[in-house]
């Protein structure tokens, strides 16, 4: 790609709104909750207070004797999961052992589930205060499955696998206080290597996309890009992440191990050219850009616009839409190309403190030059989500995918279900345990489960350490 092409890219994004900011280095799909999961955008569980130094007087007395010289350190009241640490109970002298199994442990098995107490502690961090005022981190994600799902993530069965070691380092551009410059750049390696590589063009020497190290294991780039900012817009330049769709490539941004069919096979990773976000107020932003296809390096692969806008409905809703339009498969459907365009919905809804409901369209249309049909896909996915407490969500996923296409052996209205059923246990601030259990139905033998089975049952998980 011409570096012409790519600053002209820049102008015309910038250009769209009189204005942007795009802070988020993933896709900009409204989160859960910060209790959910890891992101690196979050620096973790809030700082403690440490707990008053108990006295030399007390500091044997058992919880009951304690509880009746002061209403607030009422044993029940400490220990029934609505506070997140010991620091009533330590400042009447009563220990941690006083308390049914010790505060902060509390719950079944002391693991903090059924809503007992949770004390994630402080995160421990690489850099913690950086780098020459660049922000430097990453994480592990380690995790196992029994069973293959194909046409997507996870298809390295029955191995203990390195699925994620991520490092990046970025500097926010800050418009704050007049023009602010900043940039990122990540890497990673592992079994999602390979999927995150620049494939959108099969040229063996592209960008990242044959940096394979054997078996299922692989090295890529996927972002690289600086930024700019002007008050309350900014345009990033370069190759980032797309901002289509709820989950992501980064094993912090999703609740569950495993990803979405739609994800895989209907929606962009990455894309190389200019993005820009406007932040109208606090509940509305608008996204803006110009890139050059999907899912490829430094290499001109088509021509797109991608935008939409988030907005805030009210203290319940938030309403997300993106689309990308235009060229953006030039290379990745040799010779007959790709040109059309993919339609995102995401609403969530905050039902009540602990209670998430997000739900999800796609809609993808796409033709070849010749004017076959190359893609068309629709995907459903719905997101219940259950916080029980700092520590432990639970969390269900069901998703319906439609395609049709040349992409797809010619099939036409195939119809793949599947559903999952997931827990995130937190043991602390950086230590986190997704295990899940997945159902897959593939009705018309398209090829999803292990052995072309109709339907299939997976199990596995991942612990992802942060840093």
């Amino acid at each position: 790609m011409k570096l012409s092409k790519l600053a002209l890219s820049a102008m015309i994004a910038s250009a769209c709104f009189a204005g942007t900011a795009f802070g988020q280095t993933n896709r900009t799909a409204p989160k859960y909750y910060p209790a959910s999961y890891y992101s690196y955008y979050q620096d973790g569980a809030a700082a403690q207070a440490p707990a008053p130094i108990a006295s030399a007087s007390n500091a044997t007395k058992p919880a009951s004797d304690c509880a009746a010289k002061s209403p607030a350190c009422d044993v029940a009241a400490i220990c029934d999961g609505k506070g997140s640490s010991c620091d009533s109970m330590a400042s009447c002298g009563c220990g941690a052992s006083s308390c049914k199994g010790g505060c902060g442990a509390g719950g079944l098995l002391g693991l903090g589930l059924l809503g007992g107490g949770c004390n994630l502690g402080d995160p421990w961090k690489l850099a913690p205060n950086g780098i020459a005022g660049v922000t430097v981190g990453g994480w592990t994600s380690v995790g196992y499955h029994d069973h293959n799902t194909y046409y997507n993530f996870n298809n390295y069965a029955d191995r203990v696998q390195l699925g994620q070691q991520w490092l990046f380092a970025e500097k926010i551009a800050n418009g704050s206080e007049g023009i602010g410059f900043g940039g990122r750049i990540d890497y990673i390696y592992g079994t999602d290597g390979p999927d995150t590589q620049a494939f959108g063009i099969a040229n063996p020497g592209h960008w990242d996309n044959n940096w394979d190290n054997g078996g299922a294991y692989g090295h890529a780039i996927p972002q690289l890009y600086g930024e700019v900012a002007v008050g309350d817009l900014s345009v990033k330049v370069g190759h980032f992440f797309t901002i289509v769709g709820n989950e992501v490539v980064q094993a912090t941004g999703n609740f569950f191990y495993s990803r979405q069919f739609t994800f895989y096979n209907a929606e962009p990773f990455t894309h190389t050219g200019a993005l820009s976000t406007y932040n109208v107020d606090a509940d509305t932003q608008l996204y803006n850009g110009y890139v050059m296809g999907w899912d490829s390096g430094f290499d001109d692969n088509g021509d797109a616009y991608i935008g939409g806008f988030k907005k805030k409905l009210n203290d319940t809703f938030t309403l997300l839409y993106t689309t990308v339009l235009g060229r953006f498969g030039d290379r990745n459907a040799g010779a007959v190309g790709e040109n059309g365009g993919i339609q995102n919905v995401i609403l969530t809804a905050n039902l009540t403190e602990k209670l998430t409901y997000i739900s999800q369209t796609d809609v993808l249309y796409t033709h070849t030059n010749a004017g076959g049909t190359f893609r068309n896909t629709f995907g459903n996915i719905n997101y219940l989500i259950y916080k029980v407490n700092d520590c432990v969500s639970i969390g269900n996923r069901f998703e319906w995918f439609n395609f049709s296409g040349a992409a797809f052996n010619n099939v036409k209205n195939d119809d793949n279900f599947n559903y999952t059923a997931g827990i995130n246990y937190k043991v602390n601030s950086n230590l986190m345990l997704r295990p899940e259990a997945r159902w897959v139905w593939d009705r018309q033998h398209y090829g999803f489960n292990e052995n072309n089975a109709s339907s299939q049952v997976a199990c596995g998980g991942d612990m992802v350490f942060t840093f």
